[in-house]
């Protein structure tokens, strides 16, 4: 993949799958009649959109989140409107592609330092001599 490209929810489009249910928690009435859990579900396997190689990524890094038949599953519950849990799992969604998708920064090798290094082998010595001391006269 030599340029990278930002999947958004604009993008996938009529891949996503919007379902309502009820939410839990407090909300008295409201929680009782009216359905404003929103769930996406976007089937990773079966997209138009991706690449393989992107389809490869995201279900190696989100595993997590994609059941065994390959459809990714994110749910808001935060709000006590539809709208509003709408939009916060898009937002979800797409923070979980960009993520999926952020290169990893390399780790730049280095040494302990000579002091630090001095230090430990003393310590060593110290635990060393309080052990000797622990044993048996012979």
């Amino acid at each position: 993949m030599a340029t990278q490209r930002s999947i958004t929810a604009s993008l996938l489009g009529n891949e996503l799958v919007f379902t309502t249910s009820r939410s839990s928690g407090p909300g008295g009435q409201n929680v009782n009649k009216v359905e404003t859990k929103v769930t996406v579900k976007f089937d990773v396997m079966k997209s138009l959109v991706l690449t393989p190689e992107e389809r490869e990524v995201i279900l190696k890094k989100l595993h997590s989140k994609i059941t065994t038949e390959g459809v990714l599953v994110i749910s808001s519950q935060d709000s006590r409107s539809q709208l509003q849990n709408k939009e916060a799992v898009i937002a979800k969604l797409e923070a979980a592609l960009a993520k999926a998708f952020e290169k990893k920064k390399a780790r730049k090798a280095t040494k302990p330092s000579k002091s630090a290094t001095q230090d430990r082998i003393r310590k060593k010595k110290q635990q060393g001599e309080k052990k000797k001391w622990r044993q048996r006269p012979e």
